[in-house]
């Protein structure tokens, strides 16, 4: 068990390109942290930099209170959990699980006791003379954390583990890593593009873009008080829906309409009056009643696509301004396309940022 450290790491690959820019990330021990981010964001080679399978450019990655920069990835006490398995085709699942220990000459008495014990915390003691042809997606991917848990070592890091199984799989393998980590209680740093997946899994969430770390923080900290415009619009499902505002006479113009708020965030934009400011809203943020003392905080929007999904209806809409939004309803609400809606804001859950794709939050 042991605490990772990365202080001001880049790396640079040949063509100049920046992949991590810069990442300072302190990942205590026994916790759970996720990374997370679009598609060459910069996560996976971040990992691939504190497993050793990629050189440090500058800066320096701790693990425990060792620098590994020039440490080998079998001597770094790390067990990494690929996407694809990375299982031996020919081999059992036993002897897949116990290949690494064999190498590392542990007595044979004390492989088959580690072997049998994460077979029988992850439910495949019944598979272990079997190959991996005859294994389920699932079950390949069990003998994988299998291969990472006999190993007893420092760090855990996963490589987006879950994303070559169906939908319905990921879920139930997601809480079951969830209980897992809570039993072995190893420092474990899972990336993944998957938001449901950090918000989920993660006793702290790292959210990177461009190669740059953007925030750091518990999985609800991160979603009701993002950083920036970019962090706001990665989590969340539906995303949260923005408008271009300007801040007139201590008022939010969208368009024609109003939108009042608290004199509280209005101290925190006051530099901005007479400017043009990003307003974010989450779609659970909409009502379809009238809230006292709220009524004038409200856009009219004309429905597009109606989404009934059991337990809330998503709509999507286009307001005044030709913005497409999308806003969370009740499953009794009679909705239908090419209607017009009225719609009031919970303002005090409101978001107001500076312009541009990574703007930043205004109100914290």
């Amino acid at each position: 068990m042991a605490r990772v450290y990365l202080e001001n790491v880049k790396k640079v690959f040949d063509d100049n390109f920046i992949a991590v820019d810069n990442a300072n990330l302190d990942i205590a021990d026994k916790e759970f942290m996720v990374i997370v981010g679009p598609s060459g964001c910069g996560k996976t080679t971040t990992l691939r930099m504190i497993a050793g399978l990629e050189e440090v450019s500058e800066g320096k990655i701790s693990i425990g209170e060792r620098v590994v920069n020039n440490v080998a990835p079998k001597d770094r006490d790390i067990a990494m959990v690929f996407q694809n398995y990375a299982l031996y085709p020919h081999m059992s699942v036993f002897n897949n699980m116990a290949f690494g220990l064999k190498l590392r000459k542990v007595p044979k008495a004390d492989i088959k006791r580690r072997v049998m014990q994460a077979a029988n915390m992850l439910g495949i003691e019944e598979q272990l003379e079997k190959k991996p042809k005859a294994l389920s997606g699932g079950q390949r991917q069990r003998v994988a954390l299998g291969r990472a848990i006999v190993r007893e070592p420092a760090a855990f890091l996963f490589d987006e583990p879950l994303s070559n199984l169906d939908a319905k799989l990921r879920v139930s393998t997601r809480a079951e890593l969830k209980l897992l980590h809570q039993r072995l209680q190893t420092t474990s740093i899972y990336v993944t593009h998957d938001q449901a997946e950090a918000m989920t899994l993660g006793d702290r969430i790292c959210v990177m873009y461009k190669g740059k770390i953007q925030q750091v923080d518990e999985p609800m900290a991160v979603y009701n008080r993002p950083v920036n415009r970019f962090v706001a619009g990665f989590l969340g499902t539906p995303l949260m829906n923005f408008f271009e505002v300007e801040l007139h006479d201590n008022v939010l113009n969208l368009g024609q309409e109003k939108i009042s708020i608290s004199a509280e965030m209005l101290k925190k934009i006051k530099a901005y009056d007479g400017k043009k400011l990003v307003l974010g809203v989450r779609p659970e943020c909409f009502s379809l009643s009238a809230i006292e003392g709220l009524s004038q905080n409200s856009i009219q929007g004309q429905v597009q696509v109606v989404e009934p999904l059991g337990d809330r209806i998503e709509v999507y809409l286009t307001n005044d301004q030709g913005e497409r939004f999308v806003v969370i309803c009740q499953p009794h609400e009679a909705l239908r396309p090419n209607q017009t809606m009225q719609l009031y804001i919970n303002t005090g859950k409101i978001h107001i940022f500076e312009p541009g794709e990574t703007g930043k939050n205004l109100l914290y």
